[in-house]
């Protein structure tokens, strides 16, 4: 058994993060919850273009609701928390970008790897930063992970899978069918949780090959006001791939909404010298567990990562580095990320032939074991 990791890095007082956010959709509860017991990050106001929908969240977390027009009028801002849904994340980021503050888009960054280049040309020409979710994999499940792999415990990684398989959101979500709609589905929706921390554990990836397809031509959905009404598809919703990582590494990847369920692990790693079973990549936290070759299954201690961490953490880490605007869910991640589902895509369009990747990654630096708020549970 790894010897315990005692040593958590302080926390060092930074002058707060000034955040505007844009869309109080369901996701934005979650973020607004974590922010709020993030000394790092101030949300100075949020903006919707349901106002009371607006005023409601600005009530339950201590903030100022304002229309949009008001909104890229305040100079307090400096980074604008983009939680709209996908098809609007370019039209949202690029106004961001245009008043002179950096973005940190909800995922998926863009629909398209061109809408991404369109995005980060202006924001370079505009001197502001742009960075993305998901931040889930700063948490410390990725990062002990990482730390496993990066110290040998498993020797060489040569392969990896990751399954994520469901019956589909419309059976939670009130509104769900922005999941099936271009930019949805679970490649687009949930592929970049599993796709960042791929890359996290086992470097960029230079070829994909995908086989996709979709059980039903609609969805019902089963809770809130709507529930009964139905709702198109239009996307695969069942996605199989092959990802080569330039290391030579290869990973299966499989995202499904036509599922009832799996016992499969998020995230498997395999080396010469033993097995990695990684956390759900869309939480921030879990059990790794370490197979040696000849051993048995044994958990890992927390070795890396941010700790009680949850959505927004990647502003915190923003607001904590000496720019105030090097983000590690950054956008070379992000660009990646897209550019593999996109990939991806263009595969299943052509019957599962080889696509190489665009774009290349610089994996961002780790997490070493950090506590932001000492107090939160």
């Amino acid at each position: 058994m790894v010897e315990p990791v005692r040593v958590v890095e302080p926390v060092r007082v930074v002058e707060p993060l000034r955040v505007g956010v844009v869309g109080c959709g369901t996701i934005s509860d979650q973020y607004l919850t974590t922010l709020a017991r993030l000394p790092e990050v101030d949300v100075v106001a949020v903006t919707d273009r349901e106002p009371d929908r607006a005023r409601s969240t600005a009530e339950r977390y201590g903030t100022s609701a304002v229309t949009p027009e008001q909104f890229h009028a305040l100079p307090q801002v400096e980074w604008v928390l983009n939680l709209t849904t996908p098809q609007h994340h370019l039209a949202v980021a690029l106004e961001a970008v245009a008043h002179g503050r950096s973005v940190y888009n909800e995922k998926p960054l863009c629909l398209s790897l061109a809408d991404a280049r369109q995005l980060l040309a202006a924001a370079r020409t505009a001197g502001v930063t742009v960075a993305c979710a998901p931040d889930t994999v700063l948490g410390t499940g990725t990062q002990t992970a990482r730390r496993a792999i990066e110290d040998g415990l498993i020797g060489r990684p040569v392969a990896a899978t990751a399954t994520m398989a469901t019956p589909g959101h419309e059976r939670w979500h009130p509104a769900p069918d922005f999941y099936y709609a271009a930019g949805g589905g679970p490649l687009l929706d949930m592929g970049p949780y599993y796709l960042s921390a791929l890359v996290t554990l086992l470097g960029p990836i230079a070829t994909v090959s995908g086989l996709g397809s979709r059980s039903r031509a609609v969805r019902t959905i089963a809770t809130g006001p709507r529930a009964g009404a139905t709702v198109p598809v239009s996307v695969d919703t069942h996605v199989t791939a092959l990802l080569r990582h330039t290391s030579g590494a290869i990973t299966t990847l499989l995202v499904s909404f036509d599922a009832a369920a799996t016992r499969s692990a998020p995230i498997e790693v395999h080396g010469e010298l033993g097995s990695l079973v990684v956390p759900d990549p869309n939480r921030f936290d879990g059990e790794t567990l370490l197979h040696p070759v000849g051993g048995t299954w044994q958990p890992l201690p927390v070795s890396g990562g941010y700790t009680a961490a949850g959505r927004g953490y990647g502003l915190a880490d923003v607001a904590r580095s000496a720019d105030r605007a090097t983000a590690r869910a950054g956008a070379g991640l992000a660009v990646h990320v897209l550019d593999v589902m996109e990939c991806v895509l263009s595969s299943i369009d052509a019957g599962g032939a080889p696509v190489p990747t665009r774009t290349e990654c610089t994996v961002p630096d780790a997490v070493p074991l950090t506590t932001l708020a000492p107090d939160a549970g």
